[in-house]
């Protein structure tokens, strides 16, 4: 039999249900406790209301949160990206591969080496306050590659995602159509076992609208959801492709047209806003604001990835949302939780409500706000998953 805990003297509790306490979105209750049976949550409220349970813990009045969904990351890969970005930030050109040179590492490292790499980034995430997260193949780009980094990631996430076509692989350059039938073919076969999630890099240099709708139909034939990068370099099909297809999100979504917007207010299809790319590239930021009063769902993730998102700190994001893409601090907060869960169609995380999973994190802080209040400050002072305190 699961014992019980419950978690008292919480100055601020963010639940996502906004039947409860301040009947905001964030379902704010203020002077609040969770309590936890084994993995879940069977109650959430005020302080003084607080059932009886086997073990008590106090929070010394501090704010607590659901964990962090992160539903874009890129965490298989080897080597890095130091000299390109180093170069970019220093203004000098620059001619290596980009997610070739990551591709050559990442297909030149074992097994063993990948998982290392997931499992440090992960431990990092962690301690930040990410308790769920999604990750992607995308560069290995050969039927052996992609499905050994599916393998590795299934071992620590069920949402796991096939990006074969992340960009065409080098020895397929002069011929894109070969490789589509290869991903589309051989590769879905092998990797389709390990993945919830099919995924396409639809942009200029990547894959074309006929492309990517002939990838993720593919994908779906086989069982496995869409999801697409869309209208991150420039505006393109992407983002009409997704909401057409049902696609849990879109993500990127920087440079969209009112029809783009317009199509993902009136679909089930989030826009995830990966903030920590346009930082890492000094590219315009995305305007959260124009989808939000648009009524599109919005969620942050960190895009974590050698390249051009070097980062697991999902706080971090918040504070760049907040400060350049015209959110406020309660819909970032928002968007890094419940929104997350919504990208990858969960209704189990991103919130502390009964029979969710028990995920929180505890701030130093009495307030949420103070994630974007007090950037670059590490405020997340512990995290239980699943009920166990894992920091």
């Amino acid at each position: 039999m699961s014992s019980s805990t419950v978690i008292t003297n919480i100055a601020a509790l963010v639940t996502n249900d906004p039947s409860l306490g301040d009947h905001s979105p964030l379902g704010l209750v203020r002077d609040a406790a969770v309590a936890v049976e084994g993995d879940r949550v069977v109650w959430t409220g005020e302080s003084s209301k607080a059932p009886a349970t086997d073990n008590r813990v106090d929070a010394g009045g501090l704010a607590v949160l659901p964990g962090f969904v992160d539903s874009h990351s890129h965490l298989l890969f080897g080597g890095d990206r130091t000299e390109e970005f180093n170069a970019r930030m220093s203004g000098r050109p620059y001619s290596a591969g980009g997610i070739r040179t990551t591709v050559a590492a990442t297909r030149a490292a074992s097994d063993a080496e990948l998982e290392a790499g997931l499992v440090r980034y992960l431990a990092e995430a962690l301690r930040q306050g990410t308790t769920t997260f999604e990750t992607k193949s995308g560069y290995g780009l050969t039927t052996a590659d992609e499905s050994r980094a599916l393998r590795v990631a299934a071992r620590h996430t069920d949402e796991v995602t096939f990006l074969g076509a992340h960009i065409v692989a080098p020895e397929l350059a002069d011929d894109p159509a070969a490789y589509v039938g290869l991903v589309t073919g051989e590769m879905l076969d092998a990797c389709a076992p390990h993945a919830r999630w099919i995924d396409v890099f639809c942009e200029q240099g990547a894959f074309d609208g006929d492309q990517a709708r002939a990838i993720l139909t593919a994908g779906k034939a086989r069982g496995l959801h869409p999801r697409i990068h869309a209208n991150q370099l420039s505006q393109g099909p992407g983002v009409r492709l997704a909401v057409e297809l049902d696609a849990a999100s879109a993500d990127h979504c920087t440079h969209l047209t009112d029809a783009d917007v317009d199509a993902l207010a009136n679909s089930r299809t989030v826009a995830t806003l990966l903030p920590g790319a346009e930082f890492s590239t000094r590219a315009p930021w995305p305007d959260a604001r124009r989808l939000l009063d648009a009524g599109a769902t919005v969620a942050l993730s960190t895009d974590c990835n050698p390249g051009s998102s070097f980062t697991s700190s999902v706080p971090f994001c918040i504070a760049l949302a907040v400060r350049d893409m015209g959110m406020t601090p309660d819909e970032a907060v928002w968007s890094a939780t419940a929104g997350g869960a919504a990208a990858l169609r969960r209704d189990d995380v991103g919130r502390l409500t009964p029979g969710a999973y028990a995920d929180l994190t505890l701030l130093d802080a009495p307030s949420h706000v103070h994630l974007a209040y007090r950037p670059g400050v590490p405020l997340v002072a512990g995290v239980w998953r699943r009920g166990v305190r894992v920091h």
